[in-house]
């Protein structure tokens, strides 16, 4: 069984950043594809980033293209997401998705196994 658990949501002013964690209860001798999504109050879960087990595979939805980076530290058991240029759009629980699975980028809900509780992020204008 693996337990994600995301930090470091809070509350910023439009064009500000903010730097949201996830760290994974694995065994370092596994593969993980994780991945981002959000839910925005009133909407549904959407995509916002994936990466691959080393690192080296990233995909962001258009929405945060060029704002957002993700990247991770398996030496932690760590994925990060560092958002910039953030408005009030970005609003939403941010949740972490991951599953054992080497080399491929995961776009959709479906392709996950294991999902973190989320952790809010609030942008104010």
């Amino acid at each position: 069984q693996v337990q994600l658990v995301e930090s470091g949501g809070g509350l910023v002013q439009a064009g500000g950043s903010l730097k949201i964690s996830c760290v994974a209860s694995v065994s370092s001798s596994s593969s993980y594809s994780m991945g981002w999504f959000r839910r925005a109050p009133g909407k549904e879960r959407e995509f916002v980033a994936a990466i691959t087990w080393s690192g080296g595979g990233t995909l962001y939805a258009d929405s945060v293209k060029g704002r957002f980076t993700i990247s991770r530290d398996n030496a932690k058991n760590t994925m990060y997401l560092q958002m910039n240029s953030l408005n009030p759009e970005d609003t939403a629980v941010y949740y972490c998705a991951a599953r054992k699975m080497y080399g491929l980028i995961l776009r959709r809900e479906s392709d996950y196994d294991y999902w973190g509780q989320g952790t809010q992020v609030t942008v104010s204008s």
